[in-house]
Formats: structure tokens, C-alpha cells, sequence
């Protein structure tokens, strides 16, 4: 039977299955939405990205609920969020409406992004943190594999509005989410940092603390006021290191991957079928690669999958800029087989190394009285981020013969600077409960 924290940490991971189905089941509808509504590229490209400009809000607002009113009620809200937001995007009839729901969706989306790692990191002992905070990002790519097989399923069945099945699904995982938020404890450490100490020390037991007084006392140490701004001098490090990640994370050109896989391999000279059904694949290898991270990570370390990683995407990348076909506007190429090829290896390694780290790292490196502020700015930046190239992305491919290449050579190029950053600059916090990484940051 599985342990107390691993069980409310798998819960609380679910936040990311639906996370992960949320930001990539567009790309299963988003040709068809743009027929529908007869959309063009820039429209299309904000169509696509709707979902992200909500998540960049509700990254950069779920700081405040989760330290206001506690990390379990955010979550329950996020849980309704997800459920309106499958609903209406069903059900809608017009593109204003359908924007709306999706930047609802999104909105809940990046609150999870912050909010459950945060409380994953916070109840878990410090020899697992790595494994169970990273059982939410193991959660996002099974969310992201399960939308492309859904994507495929209801293509393939040829529905009558095959997108509204398609976005309407999620709303069983966000119900199940919801009944089951029920079943966990508010985090030990709000509740000692919000001076209810006595509800605190019967989680505290519960999840395998032996020396409650002294529990208590390391982490009241560890903040002097818990209400203080993020952006002081002495907090620089976190918040560098933070921003630096978040960003390579999007420099990578995952989500470009993700939300436009069919896209991609239609221009690639795959025919409509085969470009619903290569990114299952995508998804199954994000998922196993994910999963074997996180069997290491806390026995390598952060920094040695991030390099590990790097080295692989820039190897994947690069070759995917070479297969790329230059004539995608002007001819129809004949399909590249090695193109998946190369997708599932800059996959493999991004999951290996970004994919399992990214959620883990952020959480870990901001002390206790200002994490919920860095989370959020951590989230905020991967999502501003994510915007900024989901919603360029049609335009570069599809407005140049070569903008398909150009991209992955620009992708290539950032995780070059990304294995500099992480090799010369970035710490390892492996086996470190959380007051010893503040402090070996120089957080006094």
C-alpha cells in the first residue's frame, strides 16, 4: 500500500494530468477551428494561445489565494475551473465564447502549475521530494498523451463536431480531481506559517515526522516575516536561476512541438491520418522518458539531467532543422520518416531533463516565506514565454519556405546556452530539505 505523502502527493498531481490534456488537446481542433470561423494566421496563432494568456494570469495570481486561504481550497477552485472550462468549450457556438472558456481553462492551468508543486514539495519528505514533486510533471505528459490518443480516437470515429468531444473530455478527469481534493490535508506548512500549529502537528505525524518540535521550529526559523516581498537583494539567486529555467524551458520549442504536432507533420508531407496519429507516439515516449527521470532524479541530481538532456536536445534539434522541408509552401514534400524519428528524441530528452525538472527545481528554491510569490513568477515566466512562441509560430513556418528550419535552428541554438547556464551557474539540490537549500543560497 502506498504511503500517506505519496498518496496525497499523487492526488495533488492530478492538477498536471489535467494541465497536460488542457494545453495540448487544441492541437487536435485548432485546423478545424480555423475553417469554422475562417480565422487567419494571427488569429489562428491567438486561438491556439488563448489557453496561455490565461495561464500567465493564473501563474502570476495563485501566489496570493494559496497564501491567503491555503493551498487546499486553491486547488478545489482550480478543480471547478477545469470542469466550467471543458463544459463551455463544448458547448459554445462562437469564437468570443470560445476564447473566453479556453482562457478560463488556461487560468487554471497555470494556478496548478504553481500551486500543486508547491504543496507537493511542502508535505513530502525530503528523500522523495524529487520523485513526488516530479509525479506532477509525470501527470502533465500523461494528460498530453491521453489528448493525443483522444484527438485521434474522435478523428479517426469521424463525430459529427469531433473538436467539441475533444475539448469537452476533460471534464472526467476535472470532476474525479475535484472528489478526490477532498481526501488531502491543507500543507503542514501553511498552517504552522499562518499560526495554527495545533492543526499542522497531526499532519506532521502522518507523513513520517519523528521530532515535531523540532519540525516546527526549522521551519518557523526559516521565515521572519511571512508576508514579505519577493524582490529583495538577497532573494536574487532563487529568482534568476527561477526565471533563467522557465524561459529555456519554452526556448526549447516544446509547446511549438506540441500544440502544432499535426500541423507539423502535415507541412512535413504527412497525409491527415498520419498526422493524428505520429503525435501519439510523441506522447508515449514523453511519458516513459518522464517516468525514468523521476525512477533518478533523486539519486543524479537536478543538474546532471539538465545537462544530460541539453546535450540530447541540441543533437535532436539540430537534426530536425536538417529534415525539415524548405518547399512547404510551394510543393508538396514528400514525407521524411526520420522526422518523427527526431521529434521523439528531442522529446525523450526534454522529458528526461526539462520536462522532470523545471516544477521540481522551481518549487525547492524559494524559502518558505516567499515560495507561493516565487512560484508564481517562475510559472509566469515558462508561460509568458509559451505564449509569445505558440502564438508567433504559424506565422514564422507558414509565412517563409524556410521558417520551418529557421525555427529549430533558433531552438537548437537556445539550448546551447541553456547547457552553459545549467553547467557553469545552476546549483544541485538533491537530498536537501527545504531550510538547507534557502540557506545554501545565502537566504539568511
Amino acid at each position: 500500500m502506498l504511503s500517506y505523502p505519496v498518496r496525497i502527493a499523487l492526488i495533488a498531481a492530478l492538477g498536471g494530468f489535467l494541465f497536460g490534456f488542457e494545453t495540448v488537446v487544441i492541437s487536435g481542433a485548432e485546423q478545424t477551428l480555423e475553417q469554422l470561423w475562417h480565422l487567419d494566421k494571427i488569429t489562428q496563432g491567438i486561438t491556439v494561445a488563448s489557453s496561455i494568456f490565461g495561464t500567465i494570469l493564473g501563474a502570476i495570481l495563485a501566489g496570493t489565494p494559496a497564501r491567503l486561504y491555503g493551498r487546499k481550497k486553491a486547488l478545489q477552485v482550480i478543480s471547478i475551473f477545469f470542469i466550467v472550462a471543458a463544459l463551455g468549450c463544448a458547448f459554445v457556438t462562437a469564437w468570443a465564447g470560445f476564447i473566453s472558456f479556453r482562457v478560463l481553462g488556461g487560468l487554471a492551468v497555470g494556478a496548478s502549475s504553481v500551486i500543486a508543486p508547491m504543496y507537493i514539495s511542502e508535505i513530502s519528505p525530503a528523500r522523495l521530494r524529487g520523485r513526488l514533486a516530479g509525479s506532477f510533471q509525470v501527470n502533465i505528459v500523461a494528460g498530453i498523451m491521453v489528448a493525443y490518443l483522444t484527438n485521434y480516437l474522435f478523428t479517426h470515429l469521424q463525430l459529427t463536431d469531433a473538436w467539441r468531444w475533444m475539448l469537452g473530455v476533460m471534464v472526467v478527469p476535472a470532476v474525479l480531481f475535484a472528489i478526490l481534493l477532498f481526501a488531502i490535508p491543507e500543507s503542514p506548512r501553511w498552517l504552522i506559517l499562518n499560526n495554527k500549529e495545533s492543526a499542522a502537528l497531526p499532519i506532521l505525524t502522518r507523513l513520517g515526522e519523528t521530532n515535531l518540535a523540532a519540525a516546527v521550529s526549522t521551519i518557523r526559523d526559516s521565515v521572519k516575516e511571512h508576508r514579505e516581498s519577493l524582490f529583495q537583494g538577497r532573494y536574487s539567486k532563487p529568482i534568476l536561476y527561477a526565471m533563467l529555467l522557465a524561459m529555456f524551458n519554452q526556448l526549447s520549442g516544446i509547446n511549438a512541438i506540441l500544440y502544432y504536432a499535426p500541423r507539423i507533420f502535415q507541412m512535413a508531407g504527412f497525409d491527415k491520418s498520419q498526422s493524428f496519429s505520429q503525435p501519439i507516439y510523441i506522447g508515449v515516449a514523453n511519458l516513459f522518458f518522464t517516468l525514468l527521470a523521476m525512477s533518478v532524479i533523486d539519486k543524479f541530481g537536478r543538474k546532471t539531467l539538465l545537462i544530460i538532456g541539453s546535450l540530447g536536445m541540441i543533437l535532436f534539434l539540430s537534426l530536425t532543422a536538417g529534415a525539415f522541408p524548405t518547399e512547404a509552401l510551394t510543393g508538396h514534400p514528400t514525407a521524411n520518416s526520420n522526422l518523427l524519428l527526431y521529434l521523439i528524441g528531442f522529446i525523450a530528452f526534454f522529458a528526461f531533463s526539462q520536462g522532470a525538472v523545471i516544477w521540481v527545481f522551481i518549487s525547492e528554491i524559494f524559502p518558505n516565506s516567499v515560495r507561493s510569490q516565487g512560484g508564481s513568477l517562475g510559472s509566469g515566466t515558462h508561460w509568458v514565454m509559451a505564449a509569445i512562441i505558440t502564438t508567433v509560430f504559424p506565422v514564422i513556418v507558414e509565412g517563409n519556405s524556410k521558417g520551418g528550419r529557421a525555427s529549430f535552428v533558433f531552438f537548437a541554438v537556445m539550448m546551447v546556452l541553456q547547457l552553459i547556464f545549467i553547467w557553469r551557474f545552476m546549483p544541485e539540490t538533491k537530498g536537501r530539505t527545504l531550510e538547507e537549500i534557502q540557506k545554501d543560497l545565502g537566504i539568511s
